[in-house]
């Protein structure tokens, strides 16, 4: 009764997400097409973040570590144990923004207009894919554009989730490029909402996020770049494990 009831639940969440994208689809569509599409593209998907997540009695605490100075740039890394926590990174997050993600969202029929103009598409089976991603993420960086990028690469298979190694690129961008680093704790969300295998479903709840301070890079060099993901891996396994105590 409870995993059907969690499957109901996950059905109701992606209609009401469809419905929140459907009903902005033309001013989505119009933002998409003007050069200076990020700002509305992003408020737009806050939108559909707030309100598709509402609606299915799903709320977001999100504490800080620091005051965050969002007239800064960041690459911004969080773990990854959910779909919400696209929806939550999205709604904390107070300067323009984007996300690196997986190819296959360039068909999904909501995000894929959004990865197929304001975010960016990488196939991390292929190094020219990568390489492509990553200097399409510096240029948007010098520009001022925080980006989101999931060092893990993909959600967890396991359950409970367990934090997966963490994959160099955000590392070495950060250092090349002399961006902070904000790490960001999603901590339950994947108790509210699990994607994949006999436990998929949903339900209503409260999602806590810790957003850390910000690991500035400025003094850093290439031969860094291990240190600096071992630091952030550190910083958000820290978290995660008081968070079970």
């Amino acid at each position: 009764m409870i995993l059907f009831l969690k499957k109901a639940h996950r059905t109701f969440y992606r209609y009401s997400l469809a419905f929140i994208f459907y009903v902005q689809w033309p001013l989505i569509y119009f933002a998409s097409r003007k050069p200076s599409r990020y700002p509305l593209m992003n408020v737009l998907r806050k939108n559909c973040a707030f309100f598709s997540s509402t609606i299915s009695g799903i709320f977001y605490r999100v504490k800080f570590e620091a005051p965050v100075d969002w007239s800064r740039t960041y690459i911004i890394c969080p773990n990854h144990t959910s779909n919400l926590d696209i929806m939550s990174v999205s709604l904390l997050i107070k300067n323009n923004f984007c996300f690196i993600g997986k190819h296959e969202l360039l068909e999904n029929p909501l995000l894929g207009i959004f990865f197929r103009t304001i975010d960016i598409p990488v196939n991390r089976d292929s190094k020219i894919s990568s390489y492509r991603a990553f200097k399409s993420a510096g240029e948007r960086l010098q520009q001022g554009m925080s980006v989101v990028i999931f060092p893990e690469g993909t959600i967890s298979k396991d359950f409970p989730p367990r934090l997966q190694e963490y994959k160099n690129g955000p590392f070495r961008l950060a250092i090349e490029l002399k961006i902070p680093i904000l790490p960001v704790t999603s901590l339950d969300t994947w108790k509210v909402m699990w994607d994949s295998g006999s436990e998929y479903g949903s339900r209503p709840g409260i999602c806590n996020i810790f957003v850390h301070k910000p690991i500035e890079t400025a003094g850093m060099s290439i031969d860094d770049a291990d240190i600096l993901k071992d630091e952030v891996y550190n910083v958000i396994r820290h978290r995660l494990n008081e968070d079970d105590h």
